[in-house]
């Protein structure tokens, strides 16, 4: 039996190295409960260190993506302790925890491609912006639900998102007002990289991808994320330094002449895992 076993979240694992994590709470609409903050949490946590996987794939199981957070089963409704103390240290220890399982996508030293259909709502953004790489099909759209029912987001959106788009002015129109984005204008904007025609085919596209990644080598495509995370976040100055110190040891890899060796012959290389 594999060891991705979760009670909302389904993991698929290929002889080739793929992880296919599907929200798997299609009856709900993949709506998020503290159950599948966990399991996506503990999920990433578990692929991270599988020196097995070499490139994840996530999906939603049923007729969308996710209907954001589940307001019929959240924290937010349990009841006061009687002291404001207590119940604002619970409630940011709740918080913490909804956003680390959204940390533990960007994290994953694993390339992570979103495969989206249909509807993508509040913590479905969350979790799509802390990908790698994002696709949809025509009938996707995106939606900053959280100002509708009275909160800032606050578990990702409003940090990464920025960074995706790069247009302010139209993060900001999202997020304030809660309108949809759909398929084209995601596409636009930069949002997703490809609208493909159904979910059969956004799956099709993601796992195209992920072989593609994974026939790399994974010190390169370890290297590659991890570098691309922190100089998103520091300047370039910082970044560059910051590479300086991770390739002069990475560069003793094997894999260079491998790699070389592949080129010349026109044979894939053969790496070795992690």
């Amino acid at each position: 039996m594999s060891k991705y076993q979760y009670e909302t979240v389904k993991v698929e694992l290929t002889q080739d190295g793929i992880a296919h994590v599907q929200l798997n709470r299609p009856k709900k609409l993949n709506a998020f409960n503290d159950q599948l903050v966990k399991d996506v949490r503990t999920a990433f946590q578990d692929i991270d260190t599988d020196f097995e996987i070499l490139a994840v794939v996530v999906s939603g199981n049923g007729r969308m993506f996710t209907a954001g957070l589940d307001l019929t089963e959240t924290s937010l409704q349990k009841a006061s302790s009687g002291d404001p103390a207590r119940d604002t240290y619970r409630m940011r220890n709740h918080i913490k925890e909804f956003q680390d399982a959204f940390t533990a996508i960007e994290s994953c030293s694993k390339p992570v491609i979103a495969a989206i259909h249909n509807a993508c709502f509040g913590a479905g953004v969350d979790l799509v912006t802390a990908c790698d790489i994002r696709y949809c099909d025509k009938s996707s759209f995106f939606c900053v639900k959280e100002v509708d029912v009275g909160l800032a987001a606050d578990v990702g959106s409003l940090q990464r998102l920025p960074k995706i788009i790069g247009n302010n002015s139209l993060v900001r129109e999202l997020c304030l007002t809660g309108r949809n984005m759909f398929a084209k204008e995601a596409l636009e904007c930069g949002f997703v990289n490809k609208v493909v025609e159904d979910k059969e085919a956004v799956l099709a596209e993601a796992f195209k991808t992920a072989h593609l990644i994974a026939s790399k080598s994974p010190v390169a495509v370890l290297g590659t994320k991890h570098l691309l995370n922190y100089s998103r976040d520091h300047s370039v100055a910082e970044g560059l330094a910051y590479t300086v110190t991770w390739n002069s040891a990475m560069l003793n890899t094997e894999d260079i002449p491998l790699s070389i060796e592949a080129f010349v012959t026109k044979k894939p290389a053969k790496y070795s895992k992690l």
